[in-house]
């Protein structure tokens, strides 16, 4: 036969699984009974939507408790300022006085002794103010979070509701899932070489998928992550397309 030069092709099959760009599981910041679930398998949502409410009566007093906290310290403070400057009027007025040698040391001594308490009381009464609004703020965030909103980076793109872990009704600890979101705008093929294959595989090199659920449809693939080790169990290496 005559000569002539041709391609070789080796092609290797391996068996893998598909996954989700991203997957993300949504759960609660607090514990709570699940008052309502906005969502289902298979729903679309986009970044902000509501997914879950919980029953947030306890946290709504909580709330309610410290703005009333608040407005009792910024009453005291209000007094002791009024108070401060009472104390600051009559200081000035027996330091004139002194001055003209009408009222004696002691007598400006104890203004100044007078004025320096009041003072002194203003600045606890701020500074309770501002004790009481970190409080507020505090109970305020606590309630947020009984409304759960899924969030993501890219808030332009949509995803899917894959899994619901939990039904309305339910009693839920503080980060116990609810429903996973997936993006399956595209899909990472996985699959794991052998050792006598490792050497073969390169970054950038395509693949012809097939799956299925699609039977007699090969989607084109494109390598791009390649583990830097063979797992030592099964001496193989991930690599996803």
């Amino acid at each position: 036969a005559p000569v002539r030069t041709e391609m070789i092709r080796d092609v290797a099959l391996f068996t893998g699984s598909l996954y989700p760009k991203s997957s993300i599981v949504v759960a609660p910041k607090v514990a709570g009974r699940l008052e309502k679930l906005m969502v289902d398998i298979g729903d679309t949502v986009k970044s902000g939507d509501l997914i879950a409410v919980l029953e947030d009566a306890e946290y709504a007093q909580q709330a309610e408790q410290a703005r009333a906290e608040l407005r009792v310290a910024e009453a005291n403070m209000e007094e002791s300022r009024r108070n401060r400057e009472t104390e600051q009027k009559e200081l000035q007025r027996v330091q004139e006085l002194r001055e003209k040698k009408i009222a004696s040391e002691s007598e400006s001594d104890s203004a100044r002794a007078r004025y320096d308490v009041q003072e002194a009381r203003y600045k606890v009464a701020v500074a309770q103010v501002e004790q009481r609004a970190a409080a507020l703020k505090a109970t305020e965030v606590r309630l947020s979070y009984t409304r759960i909103a899924a969030s993501w980076d890219d808030a332009a793109g949509a995803r899917i509701v894959g899994e619901r872990f939990a039904d309305a009704g339910a009693m839920l600890r503080s980060n116990d899932p609810i429903v996973s979101i997936i993006d399956i705008g595209s899909l990472t093929a996985v699959v794991h070489v052998i050792e006598r294959d490792y050497s073969k595989i390169r970054i950038g090199q395509k693949a012809a998928i097939t799956a299925d659920a699609f039977p007699g449809r090969v989607v084109e693939g494109t390598i791009t992550r390649i583990a830097p080790l063979l797992k030592e169990s099964s001496r193989q290496a991930r690599v996803e397309m």
